[in-house]
């Protein structure tokens, strides 16, 4: 759900490098303690875009997407070692 903010505020760059959203803001996109964000930085802009956690129900239909398609791959439960060390290994 995107949501519409027209608030504008200011803020400034701390010198551990933190910035602080404004409090009408994080209450507008209910923002909370812990959210994590995409930052994009280009010229003198710079884009934060807040990453939602997937809902259960989303989290649930990809892992059993993921057991369909390993499945119809062939892979076994007992390929996965091999593969996280491939994976850790490549560069």
């Amino acid at each position: 759900m995107t949501k519409t903010v027209s608030t504008v505020a200011t803020t400034k760059l701390s010198s551990k490098g933190q910035v602080v959203i404004p409090e009408e803001i994080r209450s507008a996109l209910g923002l909370e303690p812990g959210a994590r964000f995409v930052v994009v930085g280009e010229d003198d802009v710079v884009i934060l875009k807040a990453i939602p956690l997937p809902s259960m129900q989303d989290f649930d239909a990809l892992l059993a997407k993921a057991r369909s398609d390993a499945k119809k791959a062939g892979l076994r439960r007992s390929d996965i070692p091999k593969a996280v060390r491939a994976a850790r290994q490549s560069p």
